[in-house]
């Protein structure tokens, strides 16, 4: 909520059940303590888009909490946002090839 309200300008910050089942799962982990950065659009401080400029008053809506443990930092979702799954340590295109011969496209399933 700090983010929230400090630098965002939010006057609260919501949080949907799951959310806060996801903070307390994370806090019985020994994750409490992990640096959080905030999933929201790159548009607004807000979590809505058609807010521009510097908004206040609004409420910021935490609708999932992710953790990713491994980079050692939680990261709430803030309104309607969408991720990216992480990549492989062997990105596919290095199975992909060209048949010389016969033109085909190798590697595609």
């Amino acid at each position: 909520a700090k983010i929230a309200t400090t630098i965002y300008g939010a006057k609260a910050v919501e949080y949907t059940e799951e959310a806060e089942s996801q903070i307390a799962r994370y806090e019985a982990l020994g994750y409490g303590s992990f640096p959080v950065c905030v999933a929201k659009t790159h548009l607004s401080l807000s979590s809505d888009a058609s807010l521009k400029g510097v908004p206040t008053d609004f409420v910021l809506p935490v609708r999932e909490v992710r953790a990713s443990v491994g980079a050692g930092f939680l990261y709430p979702l803030v309104g309607t946002m969408s991720t990216m799954p992480g990549l492989s340590t062997r990105p596919s295109y290095y199975e992909i090839d060209l048949d010389l011969e016969t033109g085909k496209v190798l590697g595609l399933s």
